[in-house]
């Protein structure tokens, strides 16, 4: 996308933030546009998910009121010691972003973040798109370094995890639990994602970049994207998200949690995750090679999935499993 256009889709909006109709003529002498430009600005907005009414006579007006992430203020609420946070318009992923910069050979500060408004090819775990309309949700990554190299990452997901449901709790007061191995559910609906990605050898240090995609504000076309029940921030919690001061509070917990996990691993955090394991003591099925039946007795100190059939107690890692609940 051209700087030309960012630049005008950004003031566009800044007008529209109000909720009011605005004619595309007037928005069109505001920017010293034509309106043929308007519309089209608008429409690429539309595109990456923004919700406009366009009406015959009134103008251009925003389904529902969104509120712009502003690195100015980002950076204001921030403590001193706390590293940067860039903020992107619209990006391809937040976490390829981050991704990139690595291997051109940027030297990053651990726990530097990356959010945009909207991505254009979100990923889910196991490739899966992660749908990401513009301006209503938060698309997160976070830089950090793991000495230890890949094998100390074991349970890096279900930490964050954890850092996610502290953040909806003490900010929200919200019954956030962590769905084994990398989603966080509000009342049995999904709100959040985690994507945990590694560079380096086996046997050194080792980038880690974490993807954190949190539900604030749906719109109502979502459905036609999500196979799974979803919830949002607005509707759990019945009041006003401000976006950047959420970022700066969700790279706090994060960091928080990375520096615990630098120095433990994942065993601190177990006695933790199993208080906030959604299936705790639930029947499950795993789904791998062949499913597995039985009832999920919470994880082990590497992030295993303990389950109990009626044969025996199994451990099973992360790779291909995915879990239900029932059997």
């Amino acid at each position: 996308m051209s700087k030309t256009s960012l630049v005008c889709q950004r003031q566009l909006l800044q007008y529209l933030a109000d909720g009011s109709f605005y004619s595309g003529q007037w928005l069109a002498e505001q920017l010293g546009i034509s309106r043929t430009a308007v519309a089209n600005y608008l429409n690429e907005l539309k595109q990456h998910g923004l919700e406009i009414f366009s009406v015959k006579g009134r103008g251009y007006k925003l389904a529902s009121l969104i509120q712009l992430l502003d690195a100015n203020k980002i950076k204001k609420l921030q403590t001193a010691d706390c590293a940067q946070i860039l903020v992107q318009h619209i990006t391809d992923s937040t976490n390829s972003q981050l991704l990139s910069r690595l291997q051109a050979g940027q030297n990053l500060e651990p726990g530097s973040v990356i959010v945009a408004e909207a991505q254009s090819a979100g990923r889910g775990r196991r490739g899966r798109p992660w749908y990401s309309p513009f301006g209503t949700n938060l698309y997160f990554s976070c830089y950090w370094r793991l000495e230890l190299g890949v094998p100390a990452a074991m349970g890096l997901s279900l930490a964050i995890g954890l850092a996610v449901c502290r953040l909806l709790q003490q900010h929200y007061q919200l019954p956030a639990k962590v769905k084994w191995p990398n989603d966080i559910y509000v009342n049995e609906k999904k709100i959040a994602g985690i994507l945990v990605e590694l560079s380096g050898q086996v046997d050194a240090a080792c980038d880690v970049v974490i993807g954190i995609g949190l539900n604030i504000g749906m719109p109502e076309q979502s459905a036609q994207h999500i196979d799974q029940p979803y919830t949002d921030l607005r509707t759990e919690s019945a009041q006003h998200v401000e976006r950047n001061s959420l970022v700066v509070a969700l790279q706090h917990q994060v960091v928080s949690v990375l520096r615990e996990f630098s120095a433990t691993g994942f065993t601190s955090f177990v006695p933790e995750f199993n208080q906030f394991d959604l299936y705790a003591n639930r029947k499950v099925s795993l789904m791998a090679k062949l499913p597995i039946s039985g009832i999920c007795r919470g994880v082990d100190k590497q992030g295993g999935i303990i389950i109990e059939t009626e044969k025996s107690t199994e451990v099973y890692y992360g790779g291909e499993l995915t879990l239900r609940a029932g059997g």
